[in-house]
């Protein structure tokens, strides 16, 4: 019979928001089924229940805010609450048996203790008399059991303790606090040896409000909402999301040496081959193929040639990966999420483009598994399609590079007859981690990377 917990969902996740429960208290469940919606700092996903059973209990409502590891639901195994029920009093009744059993006095063996203790005695003092020195010895020995049996049977029967209770270790002063302080000491974090909870545990959680002295149903958090300043028109709580993204930057542009590299590229050709493809239909597959999905696929064949830019700092070493696993930032409605094509080096340009597009509509609504937007060696942020002309990216640790991309522009150059004509241009600029990639690496993957997408081409093959 399983107490569920919050369960942490990526590797940033401290606490989770329960967005919506899709059983209710009383409903079978199967192992796999989904039981809730939980919101993390990244996504909403939905959760599966881990086994088989009865859903007995719910202790967070919809819309609470819950620390990972603690709990938010109980499952009943099937049959087993029945069948633990009637082997409870059996159990007991064994144990006092047992215990009883073990406590009997065994005449027989104190007999030959005795009398083996008795012997050296004999010898050394013959004289005494033995009859007035074994006599108090046997009397000792028969009170002893009758004194045993006496204090047996005056022992007061176990108190029998809730599940939860009785998976909790506390001191018995502990546990007496709690009960006159109405704290469920499921809900009480140990600082004692081994997790066990004291009394200073227990009178800490009946005075912090966060505990509720009854916690049979937890209610959502509700928090005041953030004093407004003057001058100020709104205060806006910050979402878990938010959290990390602050955290995350800090952590990037603090440690980590960034310095950028900056190129034009002529996206005349790179215009020319989306028009071709958009000319073989629209329900073409190859008509669905967007500017973007060419950058996505030279930037993954830029790196394979260039493979020294696809690694991380380590500490005191540069790892190198064997796979391009290629993150794509996608701009939600509170942050950002960048989903993570697995091994693009080997997948083709459709390829490529229908997971980029899978990955953002789910991004987007809030419906990834944390293991889709971890793990990217580095990172393209597309900023062209809401008129961005160019732009710095901060790089996402421990990734060594970002790529930002600009939009494509009309302008004014001189072509090879040295006559100005309109030209397509397009910016991308990349931010470099100097601990990983040099001024002059950088520069031969910006290289390697326009002579693929002025050659488009060469993607399609």
């Amino acid at each position: 019979m399983p107490e569920i917990q919050m369960p942490k969902l990526s590797d940033t996740m401290t606490e989770g928001t329960l967005v919506a429960w899709k059983k209710k208290k009383g409903d079978h469940v199967s192992a796999g089924e989904v039981l809730a919606e939980i919101e993390t700092d990244k996504a909403t996903m939905e959760w599966e229940s881990p086994e088989d059973g009865t859903l007995t209990e719910i202790y967070v409502e919809e819309g609470g805010k819950v620390n990972v590891g603690d709990r938010i639901a109980f499952i009943d195994g099937e049959g087993e609450e029945k069948d633990e029920k009637e082997k409870k009093p059996e159990g007991k009744e064994e144990e006092k048996e047992k215990a009883e059993e073990k406590n009997k006095p065994k005449p027989e063996a104190e007999k030959e203790e005795k009398e083996e203790k008795a012997k050296p005695e004999k010898e050394e003092a013959k004289k005494a008399p033995e009859k007035k020195e074994e006599k108090p010895k046997k009397e000792e020995k028969a009170e002893e059991p009758r004194a045993e049996k006496k204090n047996e049977t005056e022992r007061p029967a176990p108190k029998i303790e809730k599940p939860e209770e009785a998976r909790v270790k506390a001191s018995p002063v502990a546990r007496r606090i709690a009960a006159e302080l109405g704290v469920d000491l499921s809900n009480v974090k140990g600082t004692g040896p081994e997790g066990r909870v004291t009394e200073t545990d227990v009178r800490a959680a009946a005075k912090s409000v966060a505990v509720l002295a009854d916690r049979g149903g937890a209610k959502a958090e509700s928090k005041p909402a953030p004093a407004i300043k003057a001058g100020e028109s709104a205060r806006i709580q910050l979402s878990g999301m938010r959290k990390i993204i602050a955290q995350r930057l800090v952590e990037s542009l603090g440690p980590v040496p960034h310095f950028y590299l900056t190129i034009d590229i002529d996206a005349g050709p790179l215009m020319e081959a989306r028009e071709e493809l958009k000319s073989a239909g629209e329900g073409a597959d190859a008509a669905k193929i967007t500017v973007n999905d060419f950058v996505l696929k030279a930037v993954v064949q830029a790196a394979v040639k260039v493979p020294r830019v696809n690694a991380s700092f380590d500490g005191d070493a540069i790892a190198q990966y064997a796979d391009v696993d290629l993150g794509i930032a996608v701009a939600i409605e509170d942050g950002l999420l960048t989903p993570v094509i697995r091994a693009a080096q080997n997948k083709s340009l459709r390829e490529i483009s229908e997971v980029a597009k899978d990955l953002a509509h789910r991004a987007r609504n809030k419906r990834m598994k944390p293991e889709e937007f971890q793990g990217g060696t580095f990172t393209v942020s597309n900023l062209g399609g809401m008129g961005i002309d160019s732009f710095s990216a901060v790089i996402n640790p421990p990734q060594s590079f970002i790529l930002a991309v600009g939009k494509i522009t009309k302008v004014p150059v001189i072509d090879d007859c040295d006559q100005i004509v309109v030209g397509h241009r397009m910016s991308l600029t990349m931010s470099c981690d100097h601990r990983v990639i040099d001024g002059a690496l950088g520069a031969e993957y910006l290289k390697e990377l326009r002579h693929l997408l002025e050659n488009p081409a060469l993607l399609l093959v």
